[in-house]
């Protein structure tokens, strides 16, 4: 019996990368043929939009960056320790003794003909010319004993996946900050490089304890990315469903893995198949109000499961309030085809959040919004007003010394005041007073009937948005049709 009824693709085969001139560079060369040189890199540098923080923490990388030099030698690196695996590779922790630097060297072990790992290495070098505050950093690569040897800026705080296991949930403030770095650096690979990054997911989010937030793994190598198609069983979980068909993808994909992402890190726990309410209760505990009523998580259309669905086939799970057993591949893929894309529980979190997170989970990639599009949203906007101590929060979760310098963000003073990097956001507690307000919840409370109510109907008698009054109140002194250019302490990179 063929399970996989709708011929999704598993491995994934031969993936196009964007067309790029910067990417493909020649096969007669065998030099580095981008320009590293320091003076070259700063000019590109003038090319973005970056507070003073961000200049002077990229051009003391691309400082260090010159003592390493363009050869990077097997016998030059020492190891001090496995910082994780994935994807096909190791990564551990080095010293470059030559320069006293620590890296970051990722290890992969490829059976591909030598002329085929020489020419991964070419394309690796395209990371040369990515210089963001928003990517990881790209010392360069060489290839040992048939490994790939990929050496990287090493980030101390580790990916947001491991985060994630020490707090078991990351807050909606957080979120936010986190949203804003991602959303800046997918955006200047597209814009920058032509790049899609075709691989958004926590354990691809790196944080440090500076407070910054970088991504890696993007796909500059199509070799590299057909080499190891075997290895990308588990990215497939948070790829889109035009990605899982076959079809054409851009970066509206990302846009979908990024949503995807941020409600995992919201419920803590890879939200397909999605919680029942029973398990929501269990995640959040006492975060719930009588007025958050179980029938809230689930949304309009969740329960209309397909005959197929592999909910449908295993109810029994959907009843209890333990996590249900893990999904086939293959079912799982089917699930995200097939099925209502996973959403928040409005209520635990801000109207904002639940509209941002669904937004970027609609199944018609035209449907979701642009690059553009995301960074206009309320959620954004007031995330962009709230300063958090991104770096102190970091090195309290992580167990890490905190860096000799500052790390707080310095935004535009809040309306909620000093925000908390726990518990619900304060705009929450907002909206889940003025509901409680309305008519038709005293009544319905007065009737003992709350526990019955839809979540549209419980939104429609909002009248007004609590929340977004309170982003357009803060966003009152800005102009969004003409937003400032001027670096400021709250920049956290190039606008999008």
């Amino acid at each position: 019996m063929n399970k996989n009824k709708l011929n999704l693709k598993l491995p994934p085969g031969s993936v196009t990368p964007v067309e790029s001139s910067k990417s493909s560079p020649s096969n007669n060369d065998d030099k580095q043929d981008v320009d590293t040189s320091l003076e070259a890199l700063q000019r590109t540098l003038e090319g973005l939009e970056l507070d003073v923080q961000q200049r002077n923490r990229l051009e003391a990388f691309l400082c260090q960056k010159q003592k390493v030099g363009d050869d990077l030698l097997p016998e030059d690196l020492k190891d001090m320790g496995e910082l994780g695996a994935g994807n096909g590779g190791v990564v551990t922790r080095v010293l470059h003794k030559p320069s006293g630097l620590i890296m970051a060297r990722k290890l992969i072990k490829l059976e591909v003909k030598p002329l085929i790992r020489t020419q991964i290495i070419r394309e690796l070098k395209v990371l040369h010319e990515c210089n963001s505050p928003h990517i990881v950093g790209f010392y360069g690569a060489f290839c040992n004993e048939g490994e790939i040897n990929i050496c990287m800026e090493y980030m101390d705080g580790g990916s947001l996946d491991l985060v994630l296991k020490e707090v078991s949930r990351i807050s909606e403030q957080v979120l936010g900050h986190i949203t804003i770095a991602v959303i800046k650096g997918l955006n200047y690979l597209r814009e920058k490089h032509q790049i899609i990054h075709r691989d958004v997911k926590p354990s691809n989010i790196l944080v440090n304890s500076r407070g910054e937030i970088k991504m890696c793994d993007f796909g500059v190598s199509g070799q590299l990315i057909d080499s190891m198609a075997n290895s990308f069983v588990g990215t497939r979980s948070y790829m889109s469903p035009e990605r899982l068909q076959g079809n054409h993808y851009s970066v509206q994909s990302d846009i979908w893995s990024l949503g995807l992402s941020l409600v995992e890190m919201a419920i803590g726990r890879y939200p397909i198949p999605p919680p029942n309410p029973k398990q929501m209760k269990k995640i959040f505990g006492s975060s719930y109000d009588e007025f958050l009523d179980p029938s809230i998580f689930e949304s309009s259309n969740s329960t209309q499961l397909s005959v197929n669905s592999p909910l449908t086939r295993s109810s029994g799970s959907r009843d209890s309030g333990d996590p249900p057993p893990p999904l086939s591949i293959f079912a799982l893929l089917d699930y995200i085809v097939l099925e209502p894309p996973p959403t928040v529980p409005l209520g635990v979190f801000t109207p904002e959040f639940k509209h941002f997170v669904d937004s970027c989970l609609q199944k018609d990639p035209n449907n979701r919004p642009d690059m553009n599009g995301l960074m206009s949203q309320a959620f954004i906007k007031r995330s962009e007003q709230e300063g958090i101590d991104f770096g102190g929060w970091i090195c309290q979760v992580m167990d890490l010394k905190p860096p000799s310098t500052p790390t707080k963000t310095n935004a535009p003073a809040s309306p909620f005041g000093t925000m908390p990097l726990t518990g619900v956001h304060p705009a929450t507690k907002a909206f889940i007073e003025k509901a409680q307000q309305s008519p038709g919840y005293i009544a319905r409370k007065a009737k003992g009937t709350n526990n019955f109510v839809a979540p549209s109907v419980v939104q429609d008698e909002v009248m007004h948005d609590v929340s977004a009054d309170v982003a357009k109140s803060t966003m009152a002194e800005t102009t969004p049709e003409s937003p400032s250019t001027t670096s400021t302490p709250n920049s956290i990179g190039p606008s999008a």
